[in-house]
């Protein structure tokens, strides 16, 4: 049985998206890719523009650096959506300077709510050492915390390093 709500975790680069691609079409339903970067400069359009290549066709994709649930909302049972990432949506929610205690409720209630199968993508950056500024230890900590809560509500979390899988929590479909 595949799980509903799978969370995949790893640092920059880590190799967690393709993990997450791959388990998305290893499932064989519908794809849908709910990107939630924003394009501010020429770096991200190309990082971006790696992704879709990468990603190749067979995918939906929608675009949404904020409000996840209406997008989730409307996902049927036979599909299956990859959020790309966690850590995105959070420092879009950070910059604009949003309730971030209630945007995290507000997708934790989206994703119980969705008829779809999820796999979440999200950064593990509570690795390395104490960042020297107010804003970027506020970051810090509000991922550090969506991440505890996206992983209790997870039934699969796979932290990934290397570009190799690492189970924290259930099982591999």
């Amino acid at each position: 049985m595949s799980p509903d709500l799978t969370l995949v975790l790893g640092g920059a680069a880590s190799g967690k998206s393709v993990f997450a691609e791959e388990l998305v079409v290893s499932q064989g339903k519908s794809r849908v890719y709910l990107a939630t970067s924003q394009v501010f400069d020429d770096e991200m359009r190309q990082k971006i523009d790696r992704h879709l290549e990468q990603r190749g066709d067979g995918w939906t994709t929608f675009e949404e650096p904020f409000d996840l649930g209406p997008v989730l909302a409307k996902l049927a049972p036979d599909q299956i959506c990859l959020i790309d990432c966690a850590t995105m949506w959070l420092s879009n929610h950070l910059l604009a300077e949003s309730d971030l205690e209630a945007a995290q409720t507000a997708l934790l209630k989206a994703l119980r709510s969705c008829p779809a199968q999820i796999v979440i993508v999200s950064n593990e950056v509570g690795h390395g050492i104490v960042p020297d500024n107010a804003l970027a230890r506020q970051f810090r900590e509000a991922q550090g915390r969506l991440n505890i809560a996206l992983a209790a509500q997870a039934d699969l979390v796979v932290q990934i390093t290397a570009g190799l899988p690492l189970v924290l929590k259930g099982q591999l479909p």
